[in-house]
């Protein structure tokens, strides 16, 4: 089968040919679809991601496909069976094998490209900020990196538990497409993050996706009482936080990291992720999808997460849509 290769950090990854495995007991084997991309696969190339897998490995956090063969001990799911898998590495492949217990079967109606973009940045949403946050109706949510694969869903989330939102982004087009997500309030990145928000209010909960000056800011505009939520640092600065202001607002920070959820809190995560494909089948959720691109392009669209010209999220289509 043709997969993506990693062989060494830093070096552009490769398609080769390489073996199928076969299932062992309590796992299945997947013939894959689809690949979505996130911030998180660039980490793993280059050896700084919190879970990187040791050399060699293929890549690809989150995938949909159809299972193909079952492994002993394998309940609950069937050859043929249409699945979303959060797989941790081997997503960028023609076919792989995965633990039972990460395989998640997905409505009749849902794409592939849709079930490969949907766990991580929805689940993360969902769990951040209603199970950890709690996140009332009528309070303010603040987004940052708001088209963003993680910020965009966390716009529609918030809208759906009733929040009042305002996303933040770089640009009208992005700004645009947060908008269309639900978004109430609009801030440019080119504008006083701090400012615009205290001038509305400030926010009750921050959803922070980039780190440095930007969750700065967002921490200074937080309403005593407030919860902010650091859930990536695609600025690529790990901003430090000080805990007297927190004494003096009462300000609560509260990490979260979708893959270490799933290892502590298994089912709390399934009752998630059900939650979620259900919004998904009455049409409150659609996963906006902004590239979708052949294996041979994985370079293409890991550029486009790495200069941030991508909205939603990007998708390695592995098998052709039907």
């Amino acid at each position: 089968m043709r997969a993506c290769f990693i062989q060494n950090f830093d070096v552009s990854p490769a398609i080769v040919e390489v073996e199928k495995s076969t299932p062992k007991s309590g796992e299945v084997a997947v013939e894959i679809h689809a690949c979505g991309l996130n911030f998180a696969d660039l980490l793993l190339l280059s050896g700084r991601y919190q879970d990187t897998p040791a050399l060699p490995f293929i890549p690809g956090l989150e995938l949909a496909g159809i299972i193909r063969e079952v492994g002993a001990d394998v309940n609950g799911l069937a050859i043929g069976d249409r699945v979303a898998v959060f797989s941790g590495q081997g997503g960028l492949a023609e076919a792989g094998v995965f633990p039972a217990e990460r395989v998640t079967r997905i409505p009749d109606d849902m794409s592939f490209a849709d079930a490969a973009a949907f766990q991580i940045t929805y689940g993360t949403g969902l769990l951040a900020l209603d199970h950890c946050a709690r996140l009332q109706p009528g309070e303010t949510l603040l987004v940052t990196g708001a088209a963003g694969g993680v910020g965009l869903t966390a716009v529609e989330i918030g809208k759906r538990l009733g929040a009042r939102v305002i996303a933040h982004a770089r640009g009208a087009e992005k700004l645009a497409v947060a908008k269309a997500a639900g978004a109430d309030h609009l801030i440019d990145a080119n504008e006083d993050l701090r400012q615009a928000v205290k001038d509305l209010g400030g926010a009750d909960v921050v959803y922070e996706a980039i780190g440095g000056e930007v969750w700065k800011a967002a921490f200074r505009a937080t309403n005593p009482g407030g919860r902010l939520l650091p859930i990536g640092f695609a600025g690529g600065d790990v901003p430090l936080i000080p805990a007297n202001h927190l004494l003096v607002k009462n300000l609560s920070v509260i990490g979260f990291y979708f893959a270490g959820y799933l290892k502590s809190h298994p089912a709390v995560v399934r009752g998630a992720i059900g939650r979620l494909l259900g919004w998904y089948s009455d049409g409150s959720l659609r996963p906006h999808i902004s590239h979708k691109l052949p294996l041979e392009q994985v370079d293409v669209g890991l550029d486009l997460l790495r200069s941030r010209k991508a909205t939603g999220k990007v998708v390695i289509m592995i098998q052709p849509e039907a």
